[in-house]
């Protein structure tokens, strides 16, 4: 066994274009580290539908020019199988380590395989990469970036040419030719031949963010931003210029790229503690909201404040506003969610008369919903223009939630008196999420399995009125790993996520709110029928 480990991780450094990870690799070989080596080597990292993301590092388990080459041959093969031969395919990157390196590989590799290839100009967020791909009649699109994961990961996002994220069985095809390669002397690699693009691409999209907006639509609401280490910066602020908002004023901690993050430990505004320093700005400046983007910006959080201090709304309720403002300013179409995300938005578009759709969890679902207008995800995603982007776009959803806010405050309100408003004609929708992030991934199929064999039959008092197991896909949704509870009153669905090592159970409770004198007690007992089925849930998945 030691002497095939040493042989195939030899094999691998005679390959290695990267003289960092050939010395990393070559001195794990010489200390005969034997656990890391079998660590690296223990398989190779799996392309999906969230195509790849790992931590960087020497060997077919890390992210690494020799695994990114693999991954754009398998790619070209793909295209040029389906008669995509001699069209474009247009990269971007953000700005983690090694993000420029990867994406120089992968036009190298599409020039080399008969394909052409376009660069973005630097660092630009997901979204300019996105709205590139339809905007330029590409046949896909590559964005090197691992979004708001740690900063020792990175990461390779897939579009194809309807400038949405692969779904299956794009993502098996593309795995099977990745496979399919054998040695990298194999794959022709030039080097020149593909095209830097200038700043008319990035011209063209910021000309479609003006777009999100109602013409001549209150633009006065004050803003706290922070890029959180990332791509961000740039485009917000242009994008606000362009739409007249006051200048955002800027958590300068956090505004410049760097892929070390050094001011959070999870470069995710999701996570305790990211917010503090956007906090502490708000305090000073006394904005009316802060927005966040995370590192590739094509998710938004926002914040606003409560009583004396600041407070971060759920994703779920910035994508129930969004809702709001949009159905309010009269506009048509399919408004769309995933599983995950709160029922109520189902609610919403029903009484505005508007169709309504659920997906599996993710955009590459949701940009796929059949006359998509508006659609969001409780984890900080939403598309508020489809035609421009499919998928979630930080940006323009910054702008959209600017503008309620602006609308609001020449109305004398906050963000929070609008969502009590939406409580009291729909319920009190109350949702929180049971996350278990963990070293050994077989603690999450097993957590799974118990669930399976063992079905709790009540969560928090509340009896189990249908529970079903995802695998086996429902009349309106494909297979997926989860389980879905509905109880009297309640929503739970249990899931392994898709791009961390991170079981995820996410718990809606829906109280009837009659007046708004009724919510805070609403707020109460929603409060605590969420921890009493986080508990229970808990303690049924023996996590």
């Amino acid at each position: 066994m030691h002497d095939d480990l040493i042989a195939r991780a030899k094999a691998w450094l005679a390959e290695d274009p990267d003289p960092e990870t050939r010395d990393e690799l070559g001195r794990l070989i010489d200390a005969a580290d034997t656990a890391e080596l079998t660590t690296r080597f223990s398989g190779t990292l799996q392309f999906g539908t969230a195509g790849l993301r790992g931590e960087l590092g020497a060997g077919p388990m890390r992210m690494n020019r020799s695994v990114v080459i693999r991954a754009a041959a398998g790619l070209a093969a793909y295209l040029n199988k389906r008669g995509a031969t001699g069209g474009l395919v247009v990269i971007g990157y953000d700005a983690r380590h090694k993000s420029a390196d990867f994406a120089r590989d992968t036009a190298a590799v599409m020039t080399g395989a008969g394909l052409r290839a376009a660069v973005l100009p630097r660092p630009l967020p997901t979204p300019v990469l996105a709205f590139a791909i339809r905007h330029l009649g590409a046949v896909a699109g590559v964005e090197v970036t691992a979004s708001h994961n740690p900063p020792r990961d990175n990461g390779y996002k897939v579009y194809l040419g309807d400038g949405s994220q692969i779904v299956p069985p794009a993502d098996a095809g593309i795995a099977a030719e990745i496979d399919a390669v054998r040695s990298l002397d194999d794959v022709p690699r030039p080097d020149a031949g593909w095209d830097t693009l200038d700043d008319s691409v990035l011209d063209a999209y910021l000309a479609r963010t003006d777009a999100v907006l109602a013409p001549g639509s209150p633009r006065t609401a004050r803003t706290v931003y922070t890029a959180m280490h990332g791509v961000g910066r740039d485009t917000l602020l242009a994008a606000f210029a362009r739409a007249g908002f006051p200048e955002p004023v800027l958590v300068t901690e956090q505004a410049e790229p760097d892929p070390d993050f050094p001011t959070v430990a999870f470069p995710n505004p999701e996570e305790p503690g990211a917010m503090d320093l956007a906090f502490a700005k708000a305090r000073e400046t006394d904005p009316d909201l802060i927005v966040a983007n995370d590192p590739d910006a094509d998710r938004c959080a926002v914040a606003v404040r409560e009583g004396a201090d600041w407070r971060m709304l759920r994703g779920d309720e910035v994508g129930v506003l969004l809702a709001t403002h949009l159905v309010r300013r009269g506009v048509q179409g399919t408004f769309a969610e995933s599983i995950v995300s709160s029922s109520l938005l189902g609610r919403i578009a029903v009484k505005a008369g508007l169709p309504y759709e659920e997906t599996l969890t993710g955009f590459k679902w949701i940009a796929r919903v059949e006359g998509l207008r508006y659609g969001y995800e409780e984890a900080l995603g939403y598309c508020v223009d489809p035609e421009g982007v499919r998928d979630k776009d930080g940006i323009t959803a910054a702008l959209l939630v600017t503008e309620l806010a602006s609308r609001l405050k020449e109305e004398g309100r906050t963000l929070l008196d609008l969502l009590d408003d939406i409580a009291v004609e729909h319920g009190l929708h109350a949702t929180d999420q049971l996350s278990v992030r963990v070293e050994d991934l077989s603690v999450i199929a097993r957590a799974m399995e118990r669930l399976r064999e063992q079905p709790p039959t009540a969560l928090a008092g509340l009896t189990i009125t249908k529970a079903e197991d995802l695998t086996r896909g429902t009349d309106k949704l494909p297979p997926t790993d989860g389980l879905r509870y509905t109880l009297d009153g309640a929503r739970v669905i249990v899931r392994p996520s898709g791009t961390e090592p991170k079981l995820k159970c996410y718990l809606e409770v829906v109280v009837p709110v009659a007046e708004h004198a009724g919510l805070p007690a609403a707020r109460v007992k929603a409060a605590d029928l969420l921890a009493k089925i986080k508990q229970d849930l808990s303690a049924a998945a023996g996590i």
